[in-house]
């Protein structure tokens, strides 16, 4: 797996959020989505940060702890469905960044479509914003 340069995660969130960062987080799912039907997996450091947690234990899946961990597991242990649906996006701005959440529908190697549910808590770098702590269910659960 090719390396990457190390980014820089340091809080960059200093304004209220713009329409320019409600684009860019509204696109950070899609973009997700797209890394991972392509299996272009250098192309999650445009998604997580350094040191991101990522919890699938709700899919039967381990709590993948940073981007290395994530881009290691994404190649070689994943089952992957056949194409991502991103859909149901909302953000919320937080006094560090935002809440995102999205759901995805999924066609599965099966045919058949399942869905799932992302809560991310996602910060702004000098990279862009990134996904810091991300955890997927099954179920859709309470926002807030």
């Amino acid at each position: 797996m090719p390396t990457v340069a190390a980014q820089d995660t340091s809080p960059a969130y200093d304004a209220p959020m713009d329409l320019a960062d409600r684009l860019e987080l509204h696109e950070l799912p899609g973009r997700y989505g797209d890394a991972i039907d392509d299996r272009d997996w250098p192309a999650l450091a445009g998604i997580f940060t350094d040191d991101a947690s990522f919890d699938l234990t709700d899919l039967g899946a381990p709590n993948l702890q940073g981007l290395a961990e994530i881009q290691r597991f994404m190649d070689v242990e994943a089952r992957h469905p056949l194409t991502h649906m991103m859909t149901n996006i909302y953000v919320d701005e937080t006094p560090v960044g935002a809440k995102l959440y999205f759901r995805i529908v999924a066609l599965i190697p099966e045919h058949r479509v399942t869905t799932a549910s992302y809560y991310d808590d996602v910060v702004k770098t000098s990279d862009g914003w990134r996904v810091k702590d991300r955890v997927v269910t099954r179920k859709r659960r309470p926002r807030g």
